[in-house]
């Protein structure tokens, strides 16, 4: 069994007859590195004059292929467990040399080639990616597909004698690939360069390095800049990204159990529950603040509102969370942070909190030091599912965007 399976969907299989009949690529099939087999959409069509196409809806110009042949040619192809369905179209992404690599270590590739106007849109739900080779249009997806299956098999084991020559190829590093050159030394006064005819190995290689360094720059800049990047130290670069990094987001979430004869405080506003319940915790068990503060603490990773307010420490016994918020703020400017903005949402059966949202939003703006509008607060019910429908407790989900101090 080859190692690589490729099948091909394409009006026209005699397109791939030659491609594949000469030189390494020819071997990889005849070794039974990779294998390819053809199927023709229009050995499935509908009807006796074997018809793939027709005109599209809401008129236009050319023939749109149709989705009955090619579901039913995708349908009958054999479908391995590693595999990727790539269809050939001017819309896909362009692919480049990772791509062949990354391919290359599929067990099969299923190649969808187009004609025509295009696919009926239905066609594309049948693949994992949409590919291009450049920003051109072809009358057809064969081309495409032979560049690609020419790219992959290349990269297959026991394709190319020297596995050194695939590495030190163009588009693998980024760098295009240095001047080669053969016998004879000299040719109508063009001479080798002499430091190929050193046998100085070191001197050879720092060559090589150099000629590609000024090729890539001069013929793909693109790919220069790319390069000059990767050759920073992962020390630099991390502090490069670090440099970069001046927002930071934080999630919080807390809850707790509705209990008697215990108040009920949400934002630092008491309320009062239709069956006299409040929530039980060590503090006042404000879930509100509480995952406002889990929020903040988490987008710095200085852990949860536990490791400062142990439950266990009579200090915070019944502490106001808002206090208790006061703290984690402090702690923040300290390491340099401001809140930009925050976002919550309280999820609770009773009592109805519409009427407290403005007033928990004032308390918290006021703890904070933010303008009100920047304080989002909203309130919904669990339509009678799981422990808050249940009222059995209420919970709090916060969002918080964070910003480094320009002057930090």
């Amino acid at each position: 069994m080859s190692k690589l399976r490729f099948d091909v969907v394409s009006l026209f299989p005699e397109a791939f007859k030659n491609f594949f009949n000469h030189g390494l690529i020819k071997k990889a099939f005849e070794e039974k590195i990779a294998s390819i087999h053809i199927h023709n959409p229009r050995d499935h069509a509908m009807d006796n004059y074997r018809k793939v196409d027709d005109e599209p809806y809401g008129g236009g110009a050319g023939m749109v292929l149709k989705p009955e042949p090619y579901f039913s040619v995708f349908d009958q192809i054999p479908k391995l467990n590693k595999k990727r369905i790539l269809l050939m179209t001017p819309q896909g992404r362009k692919i480049s040399q990772p791509d062949f690599s990354r391919w290359s270590k599929e067990d099969q590739l299923i190649l969808i080639c187009g004609s025509y106007e295009g696919f009926d849109e239905r066609i594309r739900s049948l693949a994992d990616e949409e590919i291009s080779i450049g920003d051109f249009v072809l009358t057809g997806g064969e081309i495409p597909a032979i560049t690609l299956i020419n790219g992959v098999v290349r990269l297959l084991p026991g394709t190319l004698g020297s596995a050194e020559s695939l590495k030190e190829e163009s588009h693998n590093e980024f760098l295009l690939e240095h001047p080669q050159y053969t016998r004879p030394a000299e040719f109508r006064g063009m001479k080798v360069p002499d430091v190929l005819l050193s046998g100085n190995h070191k001197l050879i290689r720092e060559w090589r390095q150099k000629q590609r360094e000024i090729r890539t720059k001069s013929r793909r800049p693109d790919l220069f800049e790319l390069w000059k990047l990767d050759q920073l130290s992962f020390i630099k670069r991390s502090s490069l990204l670090k440099t970069e990094v001046n927002l930071r987001i934080g999630n919080g979430y807390d809850m707790h159990r509705l209990v008697s004869g215990r108040p009920l405080i949400l934002g630092g506003v008491e309320l009062n529950h239709p069956e006299g319940l409040g929530l039980d915790g060590h503090s006042d068990a404000d879930v509100l603040t509480h995952a406002i503060m889990d929020a903040i603490l988490g987008a710095l990773s200085l852990g949860d509102i536990g490791k400062y307010f142990p439950p266990d420490d009579p200090k915070w016994k019944n502490a106001d969370s808002l206090i208790l918020l006061g703290h984690v703020m402090e702690l923040i400017e300290n390491k340099g942070w401001q809140i930009q903005n925050i976002d919550s949402v309280i999820v609770a059966e009773r009592p109805k909190l519409k009427p407290y949202i403005d007033l928990m939003k004032e308390k918290i703006s006021k703890t904070i030091g933010l303008n009100i509008d920047d304080v989002g607060v909203k309130a919904t019910t669990n339509e009678k599912l799981g422990a808050e429908g249940r009222e059995e407790g209420i919970c709090c989900h916060a969002v918080v965007l964070i910003k480094r101090n320009e002057n930090s």
